[in-house]
């Protein structure tokens, strides 16, 4: 009894001393989700006291507080602030509960989707749209670092390209078939109603599907879910699009249970940082929702954003030193105006609709279809138009690119050593023109056409229209407080066809439809059920196939929440068909480009768990490990699909092994994660295209070559920190170190068409094994792989604010070519080692080329008001402010095959194939302005 007693005392005089406690605490929230917010900052003006809420959004002072009539104000980047007046009256508390922040639309939280433009994330070459966990602006510091200040020396996450990541609108994948990869331009300039983002980075689960190593983000577009209001947003750039204005209203949740949100935009630009690239796109979105009851909702998504743009090329450094980094050899003016030929066009409306369908309190069932279609186009010159002379073909023009090795003063150099009048010509020529000449290829072309010929001279377009159907089922339940179950199927068919179209024949009205390369009058037909035809502009010519691919996946995981300790395991299978159909009878590979292939069939697997275990309030450890097995992608599965039926030899599936661990530091002013980790993808395979020379001593030859086998490590650390030192300034600091490397020696093949040339080479019916690539230990070109940044952040109190960043980039390395490091390279005719080899001279002819490390500074800041009723955001942005020169990637020319060839053109000061490079841009800016009302 005496126990019950003084038990039953103390609680009470615990219970008055808290009763008589001075405190002032609440809770903050999201305004969209109604989520807890971590880190917002609570400070009480004309004081020192400031806190920051915690996991749950809670906040709690009950120290020195002052009393009477006092302002509390609630602040977090990205939000609209708030200020509350409260009294604080000595012995009482004051209890602020679920206080609710806005997203504030001039906030760098948009940044990536208003500063990275088509042609940094959609280069067709480089692969440079590979930055991950761009969608959001995470917690996560250092994820911000890399979407916000590396992204634009095209760095890649953990070295990984963009398909290790999942990219989903209302939960359906938009990865494309073909290569992984997102098409971004497939929803951009829509940027308002793309604010609403669930992102999980690295294996950590998502609850829309089982994911890549790199992560999810789903993007929410349901009408009812975004927060109502109009906006009007005007921006400035000289990056790729030079203007762009655009429109939003979101109607919210209407009283009849309609909900609507509409969003109309325009990006244009007659050139941007690049000669000649030029930029068109429009953008049309809209999406209906009708809450039928509590328990169901439909939802009605439509997405069209078609655009075109011009590209630029990458180029040898003879012609950056004798132009620019900003010299575009693509283009020639036409009538005084600068016209670009290669232009980009994508044109691929997306249709969703969604049913949302709440079985109970704690089962949800989420049944989405979405069907894409439309074109994807990319133009070139043709210069290879012939006319039939005694019945086979001859013709054929110049190659009309002012970068041809031929018209450059290397070659006059290497070739003509005792006349170097003539590389000093060349040069003259290049450097006072050095752009295509239309005005001569449109004479070549009208001159035959009057002699009866055909086009010499062609503009064509490789097109890929697709039409894909996605229809997929995802079941979130809550088992209990501590478990909740995912699980999901998916289905999709894509059927993707493709082939060349003529565009402009240039002044003339007709083009042979051969193969003027080859040897034999059979060979030349590109369908020998239509020999020697004849087109005109708007016809299919060269190669016409259609690709067929359905996948069927399943996935599910379960999540555990406690106390002390999160857990998580998932598990996935993935079912992967391929067919070729081929609607040409390609001369050279009569027997197996016709009609249909066989069917390729692929089955993948997927696990992954990962623990999070709280040490204490401030500690914490996070665990992630997994294993994937995934089809190879269409790009990579056949070796040359325009002609034939052909596949990569001993193809199978891709095997991914990741392990990621991180710790995380959490107090009122500082914040701090820093991940160690690993991913090794073996089984891989890669096709690359060129024209050789020195294959199997001194033959040449257009090739495919085809890299099978391949494995890849990935390993390195991140760190990102960021201290909130005072209520209005920030500091912050990020580092990625990474080693990305070839981890074996994988197996190359070359493929051609089978013709003389082909079989002096050693080639069997056009195919030829080279056994091993030496490519162990060498440098992936992934980007920089290693990248610092230090800044800082000031929010003054009057909603004005400021930023600076200095960035680090080391480690950056040239993609090596495969052929070079292959028994070819030191093999003569006769199959034996050159007599004249040279063991040191060919190891550091095969020494892969690192680029100078290099520092890029940039400047952000903004400020927002209200007026009246109208909310104003501005911001504006500087990058690379010191004007930095540097290279962002580039590739060994694989032209010279052998050691003979490459030794011969690196003993060239200006190497006539050396290598070709992207630089980075120069100082660019961007200024937005937006009105919300």
């Amino acid at each position: 009894m005496s126990k019950i007693t003084l038990i039953f005392l103390f609680g009470f005089f615990t219970m008055s001393f808290y009763a008589q406690q001075t405190r002032v605490k609440g809770s903050v929230k999201d305004g969209l989700s109604f989520e807890p917010i971590e880190g917002i900052t609570i400070t009480i003006e004309g004081t020192d006291l400031y806190l920051l809420s915690d996991t749950l959004g809670e906040f709690l002072f009950d120290k020195s507080l002052p009393l009477g009539e006092q302002m509390l104000k609630i602040h977090k980047t990205g939000y609209i602030s708030k200020r509350f007046p409260i009294v604080i009256d000595e012995g009482k508390t004051v209890n602020i509960t679920d206080i609710t922040l806005d997203r504030d639309a001039s906030d760098t939280g948009d940044l990536f989707i208003i500063t990275l433009s088509d042609d940094e994330l959609n280069d067709d070459t480089s692969g440079a749209d590979n930055i991950s966990g761009l969608l959001a602006s995470s917690l996560d510091i250092f994820q911000r670092t890399a979407a916000f200040e590396f992204s634009s020396s095209f760095f890649r996450v953990r070295g990984l390209d963009s398909n290790n990541s999942s990219i989903l609108i209302n939960g359906i994948e938009m990865n494309k078939v073909y290569n992984g990869r997102p098409q971004w331009s497939n929803w951009g300039g829509i940027n308002d109603v793309l604010r609403n983002q669930e992102l999980t980075t690295g294996l950590t689960p998502s609850n829309y599907n089982f994911g890549g190593v790199l992560g999810t983000t789903n993007i929410n577009v349901r009408a009812s879910e975004a927060r109502p209001g109009s906006r009007i947003t005007y921006s400035s750039s000289n990056r790729s699009y030079t203007n762009r204005i655009m429109g939003t209203y979101i109607s919210g949740l209407l009283k009849n249970n309609w909900a609507y949100m509409v969003s109309v935009a325009r990006r244009w630009g007659n050139e941007g940082y690049q000669d000649a690239t030029h930029y068109n796109s429009n953008s049309f979105f809209t999406s209906i929702e009708k809450k039928v009851n509590d328990k169901h909702s439909l939802n009605l998504t439509a997405i069209y954003t078609p655009n075109r743009r011009g590209k630029s090329s990458p180029n040898t450094q003879e012609i950056y030193d004798l132009k620019d980094i900003k010299y575009n050899e693509y283009w020639g003016y036409q009538d005084g105006e600068k016209r670009n030929s290669r232009i980009k066009e994508v044109n691929e409306p997306i249709i969703m609709l969604n049913h949302y369908w709440t079985l109970n309190t704690k089962t949800k069932l989420n049944t989405n279809i979405g069907y894409q279609f439309g074109k994807l186009g990319n133009s070139r010159l043709d210069y290879n138009g012939t006319d039939l002379i005694d019945g086979f073909p001859q013709g054929g023009g110049t190659n009309p690119s002012p970068t041809y090795y031929q018209k450059l003063p290397s070659y006059f150099e290497r070739n003509f050593p005792d006349n170097l009048g003539n590389a000093y010509k060349a040069l003259k020529v290049f450097q006072d023109e050095g752009q295509i000449d239309w005005t001569a290829m449109y004479h070549a072309n009208i001159n035959n056409a009057k002699s009866g010929g055909n086009a010499i001279y062609a503009l064509y377009e490789d097109r890929v229209d697709d039409s894909q159907i996605t229809i997929n089922m995802i079941l979130s339940k809550d088992i209990n407080d501590n478990m909740m179950l995912n699980t999901g199927i998916n289905y999709k068919a894509l059927k993707s066809e493709n082939f060349a179209q003529v565009i402009d024949l240039l002044g003339a009205s007709t083009y042979l439809d051969i193969d003027g390369f080859a040897t034999t009058v059979n060979q030349a037909q590109n369908d020998l059920l239509n020999p020697n035809r004849i087109v005109g502009e708007g016809d299919t010519f060269k190669y016409h196939y259609s690709i067929f691919a359905n996948e069927r996946s399943a996935y599910t995981q379960a999540q555990f929440t406690y106390n002390k300790m999160d857990f998580y395991i998932s598990g996935s299978i993935k079912n992967t068909t391929y067919q070729r159909e081929g609607l040409y009878k390609n001369g050279g590979f009569p027997d197996s480009s016709l009609g249909r292939g066989d069917e390729l069939t692929f089955t993948g697997f997927g696990g992954k768990v990962g623990f999070t275990y709280k040490l204490t309030g401030k500690h914490v450890l996070d665990v992630n490990a997994g294993y994937i097995s995934r089809a190879p992608f269409i790009k990579n599965t056949f070796s040359n699909s325009r002609e034939n039926h052909n596949v990569t030899p001993n193809i199978s599936e891709e095997n991914i092994v990741s392990v990621d661990a991180s710790y995380i530091f959490r107090s009122p002013i500082v914040k701090a994660k820093l991940t160690g980790y690993y991913t090794k993808i073996s089984d891989a395979s890669e096709i690359s295209f060129f024209f050789a020379d020195g294959i199997g001593g001194d033959n040449t030859a257009f090739v495919q070559e085809i890299l099978q086998g391949i494995s890849k490590k990935h390993i390195g650390v991140e760190l990102g920190v960021e201290a909130q030192v005072t209520p209005t300034i920030k500091l912050k600091g990020a580092a990625a170190i990474g080693q990305f490397t070839y981890d074996n020696n994988p197996n190359l093949f070359l493929s051609t068409e089978p013709d003389h040339e082909a079989l002096a080479a050693g080639f069997v019916d056009g195919f030829k094994d080279f056994g091993q690539s030496k490519l162990k230990d060498y440098k992936l070109a992934s980007g920089p792989q290693n990248g610092y940044s230090i800044g800082f952040e000031y929010r003054d109190p009057d909603y004005w604010w400021f930023g600076a960043t200095a960035n680090f980039f080391a480690n950056t390395y040239i993609d090596v070519s495969p052929l070079i490091r292959s028994s070819n390279f030191n093999a003569d005719f006769d199959g034996n080692v050159f007599n004249d080899y040279d063991e040191d001279l060919a190891r550091a002819l095969l020494k892969q080329e690192r680029f100078d490390d290099y520092m890029s500074v940039n400047l952000v800041g903004g400020k927002s008001l209200k007026v009246g009723k109208y909310y104003v955001g501005f911001f504006a942005s500087i990058n690379n402010l010191l004007d930095e020169v540097y290279k962002t990637g580039g590739f060994e020319q694989g032209r010279n095959a052998n050691y003979r060839e490459l030794r011969d053109d690196q003993a060239l000061n200006t190497p006539v194939f050396g290598s070709k490079y992207w630089y980075g841009r120069g100082i660019t800016y961007f200024l937005n302005l937006n009105v919300r009302f």
